[in-house]
């Protein structure tokens, strides 16, 4: 008797789901709701700077555990101090807790993403970037106003212009109207930076997060990072907090990169921001 054998259904490759969106062009211009006279942009700031403050007191305690969980397992400072890019492209310093080995760039061959497996971070460290305790020192630049709670993850200026991620990514440019954040929509859905693949990526989830933000997404965002440090995957993630769809990043990519032309009366709804 012929027997017939089961197939499994191949998973498609991420770089075919994000195809079309893939093809867009670097040059490519784009339009984002303005949100500048609403009640969010103007209290953004007012509420990062609060929250920071309420939450720096217990959280506290953990970054003294922190640093002293790395003085105690590796040479060199507890903190770190690293240039950034911030909103508006302007630079900043960032402050975390050494999750790497002191003066580990210095052994390899510039600045570069860090891999899985990366052999600069420690053993400690491993677990400060699992739990993400490394980067609660950043409320403090929160309270500086140089960042957000929620927002685009910020990069070094150097890894910009070495990969050219301006004139590479669709749209990276156009992340910087928004102060970077501590956590953010793209953090709690893909993994760190290997490539300028995965960098459009994030920049999708960027841009959904720019032009949909509110006070609502940004307590759903930063409440589903504590079940990320938790173990929590990110289709549950999705499920449990409300955040959109794979599918639905990518149409609101391309609906702010290839913008249907505006009535006169609608324009004053949108920001033109040149990539």
């Amino acid at each position: 008797m012929a027997t017939t054998t089961k197939t499994e259904p191949r998973a498609t490759p991420a770089s075919d789901f994000w195809k079309e969106a893939d093809r867009v062009s670097s040059r490519t211009r784009f339009q984002l709701p303005n949100r500048d006279g609403h009640f969010y942009a103007l209290a953004k700031s007012s509420l990062d700077f609060a929250a920071a403050v309420v939450l720096l007191i217990p959280i506290l305690p953990f970054i003294v555990l922190g640093w002293l969980l790395v003085k105690i397992s590796s040479r060199g400072p507890g903190f770190y101090v690293q240039t950034r890019t911030g909103r508006s492209g302007l630079p900043y310093r960032i402050i975390k807790i050494r999750s790497m080995h002191h003066r580990a760039e210095e052994e390899t061959d510039g600045p570069k993403w860090s891999p899985i497996g990366d052999r600069r971070i420690f053993g400690m460290g491993k677990f400060l970037r699992r739990t993400h305790l490394d980067e609660l020192p950043q409320l403090f630049n929160v309270l500086r106003g140089e960042m957000s709670l929620v927002g685009p993850r910020p990069e070094r200026p150097e890894v910009i212009a070495s990969k050219g991620l301006c004139d590479e990514v669709p749209g990276y440019d156009v992340r910087m109207v928004a102060r970077p954040g501590i956590t953010g929509l793209a953090q709690l859905q893909l993994p760190a930076d290997s490539d300028i693949l995965s960098v459009r990526h994030k920049v999708y989830y960027d841009l959904y997060y720019i032009a949909n933000q509110s006070l609502g997404f940004d307590l759903r965002i930063c409440v589903a990072t504590l079940f990320k440090a938790a173990g929590v995957g990110p289709k549950w993630l999705r499920r449990l907090f409300f955040l959109p769809s794979p599918d639905a990043v990518r149409s609101q990519f391309l609906a702010v990169a290839k913008p249907k032309r505006l009535e006169r009366q609608d324009s004053s709804r949108y920001l033109p921001v040149p990539s």
